[in-house]
This record gives C-alpha cells, sequence and structure tokens, in this order.
C-alpha cells in the first residue's frame, strides 16, 4: 500500500512537470467521458419512454380473443368458434385464485355526438375494474362504478382526444352526449395517454360505458375480447394457462389449444422494448466508446512522448535497482491520474449539460402533449458513472500499456547513453 502511494505521488508530480500538455491531454479525456455519460443517459431516457409507454396499455393486463379451435378432443370437431360470455367469467372468478381481476369488454363503431359536433369511433362496453387493468385514469371526473354496472346507468367516460374533438377544451363532466341517438351523461375524461400500442383504437379516441348499458344498444351476449389481470407478473404464464382451462371445459375444446384463445399480455412486450432499446443503449455506448477512445489515443502518444524525455531517468532508476514492475507501475500511475482527473471533470461537465438541456422531444409532439411524460429526461444516475467510470478505466488502461511496457523493457546501459 506504501508503494501505490509513493508511486501515485511521483506520477502527480511527473504531470505536474508538463502543466499544459497534461490539461490538453485530459481535454480530450473530458469530452471523451461526458460523451460517454450523456449517451448512456440518453440511452436510459429513451428506454423509460418506451417502457412508459408500452405499459399505457395495461401494466400487467392479458388480453384474449375468441378465435377457432384447432384440435378435435373427444370427437369434437376442429375449427368450433369460441365465445366469451357471463358465464367464463363467473367461472375463472371462482376457480383461478392467479386472477386478480377479470372483465368481458364488448366494443361497436358507433357515432357520438354532442350539440353539433360528431364523431364515430369505439363505444366500449366494460366493467368497473377494466380501470384498473387498463389504466384509464381520470383527469377530470371519475371511472365508471359498480353503482354505474349494477343500475344500468348511462354514463360514458371520454379519451382525452374524444373530448377535444366533442368539447374542444369546455367543461365535459355533467354535459350529454349522445350514442346512436341514445342520451349519455359524461361521468369523467381521461388522462392524456401515450400509448405505442392499442386494439381496436386509441383509447385516447374512445368512449368507454358501463357494459349493462352497452346491452341497450347492441347485443352484448358474446363479448369481443376477455381481459384479465394476473395476482403478480410473475403468475402471468400460469393465469393464461388455467384461465384457458376454465373456458375450455364449458365450452368443451382442449385446454392445450393455444389457438382457440389468442391472448396478448406483458410477456409480448418485453421482446419488443428489449429490442429496440438494448439495440440502441449498445450502439450509443460504442459511439461513446469510441469517442473516449480518441482521448485514449492522445494519452498513449502523451505518455509515448513522455517515455522518450525520461529515458535517461528511467535509465538511472533501473542502474540504482528499481524493478521493471516498478517502472510499469509508474507509467501506468501516470495514466491513470490523468484519465481519472479528467474522468472527474467530464462526469460533472456531463451533469451540467444534462441539467441545462433538461428534456428532449419524443413522444410528446406525436401526442400533442406538452407536459414533458413523454419526453427523455435527461438525468445521470450512479448506475451510468459507475458504467462509464469502468469504460473510461479500461480505456485508460488499454493506452497507458503499450508505453508503460515500452519504458519497463528499455536497458539500463543504452538508456543512460541516450540524448
Amino acid at each position: 500500500m506504501h508503494m501505490i502511494t509513493e508511486i501515485l505521488k511521483e506520477a502527480w508530480v511527473a504531470l505536474q512537470r508538463s502543466r499544459v500538455r497534461s490539461v490538453l491531454t485530459m481535454l480530450g479525456i473530458v469530452w471523451g467521458i461526458a460523451a460517454v455519460t450523456l449517451l448512456i443517459s440518453y440511452g436510459a431516457g429513451f428506454r423509460n419512454v418506451l417502457v412508459t409507454a408500452f405499459m399505457a396499455f395495461g401494466r400487467d393486463a392479458v388480453v384474449c380473443w375468441p378465435q377457432a379451435t384447432s384440435e378435435q378432443p373427444g370427437g369434437q370437431r376442429a375449427g368450433k368458434v369460441v365465445h366469451f360470455e357471463q358465464e367464463d367469467v363467473d367461472l375463472i372468478r371462482a376457480n383461478v385464485s392467479v386472477v386478480k381481476n377479470v372483465c368481458l369488454e364488448s366494443v361497436r363503431f358507433r357515432s357520438i355526438s354532442y350539440q353539433d359536433t360528431m364523431a364515430n369511433t369505439a363505444i366500449r362496453g366494460v366493467c368497473p375494474a377494466y380501470g384498473e387493468m387498463r389504466n384509464e385514469v381520470p383527469r377530470v371526473g371519475r371511472w365508471i362504478n359498480p353503482s354505474d354496472m349494477i343500475e344500468r346507468r348511462r354514463v360514458v367516460f371520454l379519451g382525452e382526444r374524444l373530448y377535444h374533438k366533442l368539447f374542444r377544451g369546455r367543461p365535459a363532466v355533467g354535459e350529454e352526449v349522445r350514442i346512436d341517438g341514445v342520451r349519455f351523461t359524461v361521468i369523467g375524461v381521461m388522462d392524456r395517454k401515450m400509448q405505442l400500442s392499442n386494439y381496436f383504437t386509441s383509447d385516447d379516441e374512445s368512449a368507454f360505458i358501463p357494459y349493462s348499458a352497452a346491452g341497450d344498444l347492441w347485443d352484448t351476449r358474446y363479448a369481443s375480447v376477455l381481459v384479465f389481470e394476473p395476482v403478480t407478473p410473475l403468475l402471468e404464464k400460469k393465469a393464461m394457462k388455467d384461465v384457458r382451462a376454465q373456458i375450455a371445459e364449458r365450452q368443451q375444446f382442449s385446454p392445450t389449444d393455444e389457438k382457440a384463445i389468442q391472448m396478448f399480455g406483458r410477456e409480448e412486450f418485453r421482446p419488443v422494448i428489449d429490442g429496440i432499446t438494448i439495440g440502441l443503449e449498445m450502439l450509443l455506448m460504442f459511439i461513446g466508446a469510441l469517442t473516449l477512445g480518441i482521448g485514449g489515443v492522445g494519452l498513449m502518444n502523451i505518455m509515448l512522448v513522455s517515455v522518450d524525455e525520461r529515458t535517461r531517468e528511467i535509465g538511472l532508476l533501473m542502474a540504482l535497482g528499481a524493478k521493471k514492475k516498478y517502472i510499469r507501475f509508474q507509467f501506468l500511475a501516470e495514466a491513470l491520474v490523468l484519465a481519472l482527473i479528467g474522468g472527474a471533470i467530464g462526469v460533472g461537465l456531463s451533469y451540467l449539460i444534462a441539467a441545462s438541456v433538461g428534456t428532449l422531444p419524443l413522444l410528446g409532439p406525436l401526442f400533442e402533449d406538452t407536459t414533458g411524460k413523454g419526453d427523455i429526461h435527461l438525468r445521470i444516475s450512479g448506475q451510468t458513472v459507475i458504467l462509464s467510470t469502468i469504460i473510461l478505466m479500461f480505456v485508460g488502461l488499454i493506452s497507458a500499456w503499450f508505453p508503460a511496457q515500452r519504458a519497463s523493457k528499455m536497458d539500463p546501459v543504452e538508456a543512460l547513453r541516450y540524448e
């Protein structure tokens, strides 16, 4: 430990001999580490936005579409059409303990109007639990409650974009709209929802009414889809299997027939998110490492010049008994001191740049959102600093190793004769 301390002290003294050269060398390291840190931070921010946008679909929701059977269990013909009914929901609630919420959803594209403004969009008949499963958060008013469902109230919850089409910014809660000519009272308006995945149409452009009230507008015996939520994401696969088994038992098809019911949940999102973000993060890290590598080349050149200038000094140290590893450590230490000082300044610079830039637009302009929720926030995390430091140490060691090896392999006699 004492030897290492002495080597670092000597390295610091040696660097002070040529301060201008040391400062110029550090500038390359400063810019390189700042670039690495900011690019890693950008990649992490991009991933966070993408995850948030996909999770807006529903953090743990699984959507099931009825299809046709492909297997023939017990003499049953293949190609039998599957239907989702209330009996299926009752069975799932009673027998599948790993399912937290389950709901039928019936969707039709119908006209909805307010005064002289009209739109044709998806009208979704849903249950109260649907709001929690699909992240339908009210900006004003409230979501559908159990009383609305039981009493078949003609109430409607509007998606944010649909609200702007109909009301153009005017207060909507308590107002009446017409769905296919039938009056419904607006009970709430959705908060802006930036989602990159949807079905039928975007939630922002949809109107949500109680499933029971939807039965006053169209036949809701067979639902369009079935939505459920496992008690934990870790049990999603088991929940899918158990839900399929319960529906299969009632409708008499094989519980292993995955083509009978198409299911889409969290596990389908993961490969999409990972495929987009991991590739981008690796690319940004590679670009940052290349930028830092340019600074590393400059560091190597300066250290080679330093070795040449101090050839006689190296020869004298060897003649006095200094071992090769001491000489090697001496030059490695000088290079690492330069790299670490430059790295510390570079990380500080990256914090300043991140603070001054703040937010970079990504999904905000696409969804006409000015709150910044869908944009990249440059935040330098501790994990980013650690990763940047690891890259810096690697580049510093690679840059210093060749000059250090060259210094340690000098012949003392030839070094003392060097002019």
